[in-house]
């Protein structure tokens, strides 16, 4: 039937056809490459298990252990708990010498250096413990070792030159140690003995000799007006008598024609603090106080010298700054009521507490009676004071 097909087609039908099995194909014809089959894809979890299966463990390095160091290390720990216990006991030489054995046994641990270090710290050898702590220090740079370590060592250094009165080996070394590692304890030595080393550097520093060749020159310096370099001259002074009220009185009155009014009222008041009896301090103070138009003040700090003036060398001088002040006072206070001078002192609270004081209330209401009573008042000190806080104040009036 396909034959007939083929005959009233025109198509020889034959060469479509190859025996079963034959590779044979037809002339132009090309076969085609089979069909690749699609990729499987990979098994899918079981629902039961939603995470992943973990990977395989890594096979680790295996490191390389030095057994026979290990007994070393474990001889020279247990030396280093015997020295500990020594230490605890205050066996010094024994805790040292465990310490030594330890380092010796294996020296791979500047720990053992800085506690035998220790051992010696308090046994009193502190040259002992510089040179274990500097050895600890080059050991440990070697080994590179922790910075705390070598912190520790550098500051039990500085302890030793601190027991041994070298302070600026001391700071050196505490200094080293907070570079290495900052540590509360370091740092409070530090503040500590550079505060010590001031002090110990202003008393070598004191001469009195050269003190008193210091204020010749500021003198000479304030006499031809160079006041810059008299105040340099007599600061030279105090440093080299801290305890001499003189300089710093002087440098008091460089410091007032300098017109440098609240460094002069601090060199007046340091020189009262040194000598609560130099009188021309307190006379200095007052004269400082005027120039700064606090007349009120000036005037209480004229008082207070008056009381310290027991030989009355310095009356003339003291009575006439004292008119000067209350000549200010009344050029200042005249246009005031007597309610307004009474408000502007009421401010100063000293004032307020001696008007509420009731001794002083009766008191003032006697003077108003019998003015003269005052001058019986004034032999007692603590009135005599008050009475002239309100002199000074302008609530009492001597004029």
């Amino acid at each position: 039937m396909i034959q007939v097909l083929g005959v009233l087609l025109g198509i020889d039908m034959q060469g479509f056809e190859r025996p079963e099995g034959s590779n044979e194909m037809p002339e132009g014809y090309t076969a085609a490459p089979p069909p690749s089959s699609p990729p499987q894809s990979p098994p899918r979890a079981s629902a039961s298990s939603s995470k992943p299966a973990p990977p395989p463990p890594k096979e680790e390095p295996k490191m390389e252990v030095d057994e026979e160091a290990e007994p070393e290390k474990k001889e020279a720990l247990e030396l280093k708990a015997k020295g500990a216990e020594a230490y605890k006991k205050k066996d010094f030489a024994a805790a040292k010498e465990a310490f030594e054995k330890a380092w010796e046994t294996w020296p791979k641990d500047i720990s053992f250096l800085t506690n035998a270090a220790a051992a010696e710290f308090e046994a009193g050898d502190y040259d002992a413990a510089i040179a274990t702590c500097t050895k600890a220090v080059d050991e440990g740079r070697e080994l590179r070792a922790d910075f705390k370590l070598i912190a520790k060592a550098f500051g039990r250094i500085g302890s030793a030159y601190l027991k041994k009165g070298d302070l600026g080996q001391a700071i050196s070394y505490f200094q080293k140690s907070l570079t290495e590692h900052r540590t509360p304890d370091i740092l409070k030595k530090l503040n500590e003995t550079e505060k010590l080393k001031k002090e110990q550097d202003k008393k070598a520093y004191v001469n009195p000799e050269l003190a008193d060749k210091a204020r010749e020159e500021g003198n000479a310096y304030f006499k031809t007006g160079d006041y810059a370099g008299a105040v340099r001259a007599y600061t030279e002074a105090i440093n080299r008598a801290p305890d001499d009220p003189r300089g710093y009185n002087n440098r008091a009155n460089a410091y007032t024609k300098l017109v440098a009014l609240p460094e002069a009222l601090k060199d007046a008041e340091q020189a009262i603090a040194v000598d609560p009896k130099f009188i021309k301090a307190r006379i200095r103070k007052s004269l400082v106080l005027f120039s700064m138009r606090e007349y009120t003040k000036a005037m209480e700090a004229a008082q207070e010298a008056t009381d310290f003036d027991e030989d009355k060398k310095h009356t003339a001088e003291i009575e006439s700054l004292m008119q000067k002040c209350a000549a200010a006072l009344y050029a200042e206070r005249s246009q005031e009521t007597e309610e307004q001078t009474l408000a502007r002192a009421m401010k100063d609270p000293e004032v307020a507490q001696i008007m509420s004081d009731p001794i002083m209330q009766s008191l003032l209401q006697q003077a108003q009676q019998d003015p003269a009573s005052l001058a019986d008042h004034m032999k007692n000190p603590m009135v005599a004071q008050k009475i002239r806080k309100l002199i000074a104040a302008g609530i009492i009036k001597t004029r």
